[in-house]
């Protein structure tokens, strides 16, 4: 079994809270790991099984008294009428750790979480294995521009080879799992157990197109009468499957920088895939090889970067405020970090070769008036150097190694 950043993050969560909340999509491996840390005394019940989903719901009290504390109930977002109960429970009984909840339709769950247990529940949010995580270095630091590090570097097909593979850990925990077997039967799951107990989306058909087309799009501006002509449904229900996308967790979306002091700024967020190996099964990748040669390359490696970095943050418990600049001219920054009232601008290139009019729009940065910190360029070159000024060639490798 592969060990998971989060883990210590639980531990703790579950030393100082009544209520452990973990939340993630569909199989980054949420009830797998509370299984192998739950206490001993601990309970478990999932509401995926129909019979106890039914009795949550119709008497959720009852259900409750049904079990004792330690309890860990697994798909908890099937039954929201519990959340009150749980909340009048932990009152009378202050003792911490008392039920761990876990579910994957993220919006559904913490909107539960903050209405009836606020303050009383310490969230955790999973994800899909991060590199570190795969090649075994749960050790890891998050990366902070103010401290970049030197790692040992990584080529362009291994990336590619990760970016293509992704994340999910039954591809790694299961010996000789098919790819492609896994993937086309995540999604027809995913469609069944998450999208049709949130919405009757009608045409399944039509959805998955939908899908297809948003992996495309990672690393993009999203515009939804795009896809919507693409798709062939309306702009409506392009923002409605979006939002699925995003409570699910399958898809981040990152924000615009907004400033009062610039402007003619784009108010659209940037499509960001969460496991860059669900998109390339999406996108119709046959191989590591043809996406890398291909002219989306840059935009799933962009993603891939920017994915690795929330994961990793994720993990750790960290807060995280991070953009994407673009004006109405087109000209970009790729990613901007923000903390300590500082801007970092950086660039993410799949390039060995940086040049420094790459970052030629962080210029407009100093248009805030704010202050500007540690920036660069994150790319496939070997070496952590600065390239002029306060800016830096950051390898990939200090990102996400």
């Amino acid at each position: 079994m592969y060990e998971r950043e989060v883990k210590e993050r639980i531990k703790k969560i579950n030393d100082t809270f009544r209520v452990l909340v973990v939340t993630g999509p569909r199989q980054v491996g949420k009830t797998t790991l509370l299984e192998s840390v739950m206490p001993e005394n601990m309970t478990k019940v999932s509401l995926d099984d129909e019979i106890l989903r039914k009795e949550a719901k119709e008497n959720p009290k009852i259900f409750l008294d049904s079990y004792p504390t330690p309890l860990f109930i697994d798909e908890v977002q099937y039954a929201p009428e519990l959340f009150p109960y749980i909340k009048m429970k932990v009152d009378k009984d202050k003792i911490r750790g008392q039920y761990w909840l876990s579910g994957s339709q993220l919006f559904d769950l913490m909107k539960n979480v903050t209405e009836s247990l606020a303050g009383r529940a310490g969230i955790v949010k999973m994800n899909s294995f991060t590199y570190s995580e795969i090649v075994r270095n749960t050790k890891k630091e998050v990366f902070d521009p103010d401290n970049l590090k030197q790692h040992e570097y990584i080529d362009v097909n291994e990336i590619f080879e990760r970016i293509f593979n992704g994340g999910m850990p039954e591809l790694y925990d299961i010996e000789n799992m098919d790819r492609n077997d896994f993937y086309y039967s995540y999604i027809n799951t995913y469609i069944e157990k998450d999208i049709k107990k949130i919405k009757n989306i009608g045409n399944v058909e039509a959805f998955k197109k939908f899908m297809r087309d948003v992996a495309i799009r990672t690393g993009t501006t999203l515009n939804y009468s795009d896809i919507a002509n693409d798709v062939g449904v309306s702009v409506n229900t392009i923002k409605d499957w979006f939002s699925i996308l995003v409570s699910t967790g399958l898809v981040y979306l990152l924000e615009p920088y907004s400033s009062n002091k610039i402007k003619r700024l784009t108010h659209m967020p940037k499509i960001i895939f969460m496991d860059l190996g669900l998109a390339c099964y999406l996108a119709n990748w046959e191989s590591a090889k043809t996406l890398q040669l291909s002219d989306l390359s840059g935009h799933f490696f962009e993603s891939y970067v920017i994915s690795e970095l929330i994961k990793s943050y994720d993990n750790k418990g960290a807060r995280l405020e991070i953009s994407h600049f673009r004006n109405k001219e087109t000209e970009e920054i790729d990613l901007i970090m923000f903390k300590n009232n500082t801007l970092y601008p950086l660039e993410i290139k799949k390039t060995a070769n940086p040049r420094k009019d790459m970052m030629k729009n962080f210029k407009y940065l100093e248009k805030t008036n704010m202050k500007i910190g540690q920036g660069g360029i994150i790319c496939l070159y070997d070496k952590l150097m600065k390239l002029d000024g306060n800016n830096y060639i950051i390898p990939v490798s200090s990102v996400i190694k």
